[in-house]
């Protein structure tokens, strides 16, 4: 590999924690990230949980001079929150809604009103295309219970879906956001094993932050320590993730976190850590190589499809798992309708005994009687309003199912190609003219 040129950028990503009138100290806390931002002069910036438009003008206004373009994602009820801040003119902007993201009964979590999503911007920087993606996945409440995984894992396989489908043509690809997964958990896997994305903290040459890289700690004043049990000290949920092309490499020589506390202010940026990740992009012509460095190639190519494969087929397992909770939710709320509306239908017929016997008296006093209507018919609207959101949750955890599948029969015919990665198939002719396929992680 001959260098022959090197782009350094800094690349920053933060969980703002920016509820208006629910967020303790907003206005003071946007004020403070406002001027970091200023001072570090970023080159990207990522910013997740900007549930209020009017806080993105005025840290837009305030970033003017040092990141004069800008662009905030609007979904759901009261938006993604996510916005991007760029030293780089920002060409082209995309936003993909997950299809999933929790329930809406679940009010006292408000995921579902936020309308989960990844944003994407393309960038120019000098003569490089750079695609940048910033989003937010669907928070874990419960780590021994977590009746969202389902969902978590869709919107892992939905966002390397659309990276891998959207980054074909960029030189380099970064990704930051709060994807409330710890490294090793199955969505996080399945994200990096199938993009090919990199992960700062553990390609970095120096780092300078929290124990462990983690971004959600027990030290921070807004963090309740009953949270992140069973982690006493912290977890690690966001993260900047990067990879190159063909024809650019991309190092991380830094990265940093913050650690909690601010100086000369009485209360950290948010309940979140920001991280702040220099990449160096290093342009670079290729060289040919020996038989022996091809074999070896193919046999960490074969290791990688054989790894890969296995993590679908897990994701596979953990969507079949919600499918069956889908289906056993909506089959209990036409169960309650079906009930309700036998309810009424009695209800109707006590009702007609007047008319049918002359001179017969209501059985039930009127007040009882309407009472009892308002609530057969507040049963028969919340069973129907469940009965269709499980409909849309099934439909949505069949295709994704449907995609896993048809992905992992792929993956398995690619991984027929490598004779040496299969023994058993080694009578098996590879096929001709065996181009490398999208499910390549290296690509």
């Amino acid at each position: 590999m001959a260098n022959t040129d090197s782009v350094n950028v800094r690349v920053l990503s933060l969980n703002c924690w920016g509820i208006r009138y629910l967020s303790k100290h907003c206005p003071q806390r946007y004020a403070m990230i406002g001027d970091m931002l200023c001072r570090e002069e970023h080159d990207i910036v990522l910013l997740q949980e900007v549930w209020s438009e009017k806080d993105y003008l005025s840290l837009k206004r305030k970033l003017a001079c040092s990141h004069p373009h800008s662009h905030y994602f609007k979904s759901g009820v009261i938006g993604s929150g996510l916005a991007i801040f760029s030293k780089h003119r920002i060409h082209d902007t995309f936003l993909f809604r997950y299809s999933l993201n929790g329930y809406p009964y679940m009010a006292h979590h408000g995921d579902w009103f936020g309308g989960k999503a990844v944003g994407m911007a393309i960038l120019n920087i000098g003569s490089l295309t750079a695609n940048v993606y910033v989003t937010h996945l669907h928070a874990e409440y419960c780590r021994d219970k977590d009746s969202y995984l389902p969902h978590r894992v869709v919107q892992a396989w939905e966002l390397q879906q659309f990276i891998r489908h959207t980054s074909a043509g960029a030189d380099v690809v970064i990704l930051g956001g709060d994807l409330n997964m710890h490294p090793e958990d199955l969505g996080n896997r399945l994200l990096r094993s199938y993009t090919g994305l990199r992960d700062s903290y553990l390609e970095t040459a120096k780092f300078d932050g929290c124990e462990d890289g983690m971004t959600l700690i027990a030290d921070n004043p807004f963090i309740s320590k009953k949270e992140l049990l069973p982690f006493d000290k912290g977890i690690r949920i966001d993260y900047i993730l990067f990879k190159g092309s063909s024809k650019m490499d991309v190092y991380c020589d830094f990265m940093s976190t913050t650690k909690g506390s601010v100086p000369d202010h009485p209360f950290p940026y948010s309940d979140h850590e920001a991280l702040t990740a220099g990449l160096r992009l290093e342009t670079h012509t290729t060289t040919e190589t020996g038989r022996d460095s091809q074999s070896k190639n193919k046999d960490s190519a074969a290791g990688k499809l054989a790894e890969l494969v296995d993590i679908v087929t897990e994701a596979r397992t953990e969507v079949k798992v919600g499918l069956h909770c889908a289906q056993s939710m909506r089959y209990t709320a036409k169960r309650t309708g079906v009930m309700g509306l036998a309810l009424l239908f009695l209800e109707v017929a006590i009702a007609t005994v007047p008319w049918l016997a002359l001179g017969a008296e209501q059985p039930f006093p009127r007040t009882s009687f309407y009472l009892l209507a308002a609530l057969c018919f507040a049963i028969l609207l919340t069973t129907f309003l469940l009965y269709i959101f499980y409909t849309i949750e099934l439909k949505s955890l069949q295709g994704a199912e449907d995609q896993m599948r048809l992905a992992v029969g792929s993956l398995q015919e690619k991984l027929r190609g490598f004779p040496l990665a299969q023994p058993h198939n080694a009578q098996r002719r590879p096929p001709k003219a065996h181009e490398p396929s999208a499910f390549d992680p290296e690509e």
